[in-house]
């Protein structure tokens, strides 16, 4: 299968108004959202930006088939970390991580499944807005969250720690027990690594 990513340019992120930060420290830790048993042998660690349409491809499309084959039976475990392109890709993660733990894969699943209704918006921060009310998140919540400039950095941080560890540069990026895929694959080439990783 073709590989397909999106390629995260320096330059495209400094147009789009995306500037990374160096923060000395980490003001606002986030609490790492892992979809499976966090005790599963194989860690998939996922490198995604919401506003990557390859990124929900491979969640409407891959990911149930991993669930089922993979997460659901204890095989295998997925680490999302935040990866955004953009601006919206960052508002997005933002009220994912606000909605909670319990919420948190559910807002994930809705904003990639609504991605080309939200991200195409005139208006994409208010798009989000409104997807949060409808998730059951109230407004003021959801625009205190957008306003939160510790959790936009912590996101930012996680970014810089990916291409700083793995030398991550597009979405959707993988880290398969250490190993680096990068792209959206069908489940075949997923099911070839994790099975190589296995223990």
């Amino acid at each position: 299968m073709k590989r397909r990513s999106c390629l995260a340019a320096g330059a495209g992120l400094a147009m789009a108004g995306l500037v990374l930060p160096v923060p000395p420290a980490r003001a606002t830790e986030l609490v790492e959202q892992v979809l499976g048993d966090p005790a599963a042998p194989v860690e998939i660690i996922e490198y995604a930006s919401l506003t990557c349409p390859h990124c929900a491809a491979f969640h409407t499309e891959t990911l149930p088939a991993l669930k089922e084959r993979y997460i659901d039976t204890g095989k295998a475990k997925l680490v999302m970390r935040d990866f955004p392109l953009d601006q919206s890709a960052l508002f997005a993660a933002a009220l994912a991580h606000c909605a909670g733990p319990d919420r948190y894969f559910a807002f994930i699943d809705a904003l990639f499944s609504s991605q080309s209704r939200w991200a195409r918006a005139a208006d994409p921060k208010e798009a989000l807005l409104q997807l949060a009310q409808l998730g059951g998140m109230p407004r003021e919540q959801a625009e205190a969250c957008l306003a939160d400039e510790a959790l936009m950095d912590a996101i930012l941080q996680v970014r810089l720690d990916g291409q700083n560890e793995y030398a991550i540069d597009s979405t959707p990026s993988f880290v398969v027990n250490g190993k680096k895929l990068t792209g959206n694959h069908g489940i075949d080439n997923f099911a070839e690594v994790i099975d190589a990783a296995a223990p």
